[in-house]
């Protein structure tokens, strides 16, 4: 490769490495004296010995200057606030490789760097524009096609590029999901949207590929392929060598993943379109012949930093600059450009101004048009909601067929049999789900043969077999990342975490990844699902924290999450329609919270009462979103506000509070945690004299705090009130639980002082 100048004013430490970056390309076109060689036909290697021919090189070459221009685009009208985003994909321009030797149909989940890659993803169907559709993301703008102006995102829905926001590592497993999830609709005879041999593409860099979240999904992707089950992802470490400003260790990656049994390693220099090309299609159809994991290292740099604001000349020496400069895959590309004939030094520097001009003219006109500016905007694709759609799939009944089939006769309907308990309720209200829903999956640990911890989900492998209902490997990541990837392909998921502290471990995956997709894609994307967790705490003769976590405050600030806690069989049955309804409708990820304690209930104020068990609700019954249960409604003397285990508790503590003070006492189950339904609470507090809020939860962030706001806001601040929390404390084991939880004595002490 031919040497390359530096123009003197480039030594100096201020100056702006963007604009050497820059002139670096244009004086090296200037002042190369190679070889040139007469241009030869199209279908033929660009070079002698590469895999690539004289037309895909040149598409490429254009790729990547889109991808380079639109970097120093962004660096200049930064600073003008015309566009919000500077994290650029130079030194990167190479994996435009992975986007031309893959299919627009091959679902990506891309890194920020990759300008390249989009730019030539592009040119996958016609009439589509990577210049004019990036310049409306980088500027904000509300006609974005891929985020609608809520982020800069690299994403496309007619691309199959769902869009990713600062992804450091956390969408590797809804990656390994999707591929896995391509084969599996195959085995429960689901269609794909996709065609049945695609294969996933997941992009992300060298210090993400230590991750967490990066290391678990190769770990599960290796742990599939050792069962040989298919997983076709592609795994592209785009290896810069640096994370911000941590180095990574020179062959790290490489001694990191060579071995690594059950993920087929393959090399690519990402510099060199002539030298990477046949690389990187090689580990491209290994992946989609084997349908293995596959992960492919493909050699870049980063030139002008890690984003406008990272001033490497602080940090890094001239020296090292210079080096790092020296290795742009631009300049390779134009040696080869020039050597090969396809473009004279006049031709290749007019294409490099055109593209410069191109991008600026189009950032302009981005700059004109409108960005968000309302909250209602903002907020559109988060959690939308159509109640009358969502009412009638939760109550549609046309599938009795699957449902006899499912539970054997007509006599072992559930609605035809006697009141059961929780437990009992919610397995046959899954059953009912799963014959209604053929696409649905049921997943988790120990929930198949087993039936779950606590036999929950006993029987449903026997009724669907083990494509639909199955164990997983103990990692509740992977679990969440299946679920998405399902999701993506169109089916139902219904991922079991096996306890709420076991949900903490894998937070993100709803939380920056599953919850966030409709916003960030504007609706576009959904990941619907129902996730199932045993919760909360009473648990007797078993556990300590893990086994009673009843910290909600995780799930009930994630944007745009359902959640819902039932306290008895009926109403979880109910409500499991509504929440399958409303992911099949609105494309909502839904919480189900199971409270533990209250599985195996029966009673309620004495032994053998068996108060506690109900008639299962016959189909064509549903929940609406949001509605509570009211017991005793006409009672005002006092309302106690309560969900899950609190509600059986509020009960027994008020028959004791009638006889003792002789006040009506109203219960308010409010079933939905989040949205709260404010109108609701407001409305029961309205009425009542006296108020008492019923949290098992912590006193700190509770589901307490966010009723007693709705209770003021709604006009009832002046009523007397009292909460009922636990202690600020991890729960201890054995008898030492009930010290932190509020028990019936505790309600009924509460309604004492408000006497």
């Amino acid at each position: 490769m031919t040497a390359i100048p530096y123009s003197l004013t480039g030594r100096h430490k201020g100056f702006n490495r963007a604009e050497i970056v820059d002139q670096n390309f244009t004086e090296f076109v200037q002042l190369w004296q190679g070889e040139v060689h007469e241009p030869r036909d199209d279908h033929a290697p660009v070079l002698p010995g590469s895999g690539l021919d004289g037309r895909g090189f040149r598409e490429l070459l254009e790729s990547q200057l889109i991808s380079r221009h639109l970097d120093l685009m962004a660096r200049v009208l930064r600073v003008q606030n015309k566009v919000f985003y500077t994290i650029g994909s130079s030194g990167h321009e190479g994996n435009a490789m992975v986007a031309r030797l893959t299919r627009h149909t091959d679902p990506a989940f891309l890194h920020y760097r990759s300008g390249g890659f989009m730019a030539e993803r592009f040119r996958k169907l016609p009439g589509m524009d990577p210049v004019m559709d990036s310049a409306l993301s980088f500027a904000a703008s509300m006609e974005d096609p891929a985020s609608g102006g809520r982020h800069k995102v690299w994403g496309s829905k007619p691309l199959w590029v769902l869009p990713q926001t600062s992804t450091i590592a956390s969408h590797l497993p809804k990656a390994l999901g999707t591929a896995v999830a391509i084969e599996q609709a195959r085995r429960i005879g689901h269609k794909l949207p996709i065609p049945d041999d695609s294969i996933a593409v997941c992009s992300f860099g060298d210090a993400s590929s230590n991750h967490a979240s990066a290391q678990t999904a190769f770990n599960a992707a290796a742990w599939t392929a050792y069962q040989k089950l298919p997983a076709p992802v592609l795994y592209v470490c785009e290896d810069n060598g640096i994370g911000i400003s941590v180095k990574t260790p020179n062959g790290w990656v490489a001694n990191n993943f060579r071995h690594r049994a059950d993920l087929d390693y393959f090399y690519a220099d990402g510099l060199d379109l002539a030298n990477g090309y046949a690389q990187v299609q090689e580990a491209v159809e290994h992946c989609r012949t084997t349908r293995r994991p596959t992960f492919l290292h493909l050699r870049t740099t980063r030139v002008m930093g890690h984003a406008g604001t990272d001033f490497e000349i602080e940090w890094r020496s001239v020296e090292e600059l210079f080096a790092v400069e020296a290795s742009d895959p631009l300049l390779r590309s134009a040696e080869i450009a020039l050597s090969s004939g396809q473009y004279t030094r006049e031709s290749l520097l007019a294409l490099y101004e055109a593209t410069r001009k191109r991008c600026f003219e189009a950032a302009e006109d981005a700059d004109r048009r409108p960005r968000l500016s309302s909250l209602e905007q903002v907020m559109k694709p988060l959690a939308p909601y159509t109640p009358s759609a969502v009412k009638a799939e939760a109550e549609r009944s046309d599938y009795q067929e699957r449902r006899l089939a499912a539970f054997g006769s007509e006599e072992k309907l559930p609605e035809n049999q006697p009141p059961r308990h929780l437990a009992i309720q919610i397995g046959q209200a899954l059953h009912d789900i799963m014959a209604k829903y053929p696409e649905s999956l049921l997943f988790g640990e120990d929930v198949a043969q087993k039936g779950g911890v606590y036999t929950v989900t006993k029987g449903l492998q026997k009724a669907f077999k083990g494509s639909r209902v199955f164990n997983t490997l103990l990692d509740e990541t992977i679990i969440l990342g299946l679920a998405q990837g399902y999701a993506n392909m169109g089916m139902l998921p219904l991922p079991e975490i096996q306890y709420l502290a076991y949900f903490h471990n894998a937070c993100d995956q709803i939380r920056g990844e599953a919850a966030s997709l409709q916003f960030f894609s504007n609706d576009q994307y959904r990941n619907p699902m129902v996730m199932r967790v045993a919760s909360l705490g009473y648990q007797k003769g078993f556990g300590g924290h893990f086994h009673n976590d009843n910290s909600i405050a995780a799930l009930r600030d994630i944007p745009g999450l359902v959640v819902g806690c039932p306290s008895r069989g009926d109403d979880a049955a109910n409500m499991l329609r509504t929440m399958t309804a409303l992911a099949k409708v609105d494309g909502r990820v839904c919480a189900y919270l199971e409270p533990i304690a209250l599985y195996m209930t029966k009673d309620l104020y004495e032994p053998g009462d068996g108060q506690w068990q109900f008639a299962y609700p016959a189909t064509g019954e549903a929940m609406p979103l949001g509605e509570g249960r009211v017991y005793n409604d006409e009672a005002n003397d006092l309302v106690v506000f309560t969900f899950g285990n609190g509600v059986p508790m509020a009960l027994r503590a008020a028959r004791t509070i009638e006889a003792e003070l002789g006040w009506k006492v109203r219960v308010v189950d409010l079933r939905w945690l989040a949205p709260l339904n404010d109108n609701f609470i407001a409305a029961q507090a309205k009425s009542a004299r006296r108020i008492i809020v019923l949290d098992e939860g912590r006193r700190s962030a509770g589901v307490g705090e966010g009723i007693i706001t709705a209770i003021v806001e709604g006009g009832s601040g002046a009523t007397p009130l009292e909460r009922v929390v636990g202690a600020d404390t991890y729960t201890p084991l054995a008898g030492a639980a009930l010290l932190v939880l509020p028990g019936d004595a505790d309600v009924v002490a509460a309604a004492r002082k408000l006497a």
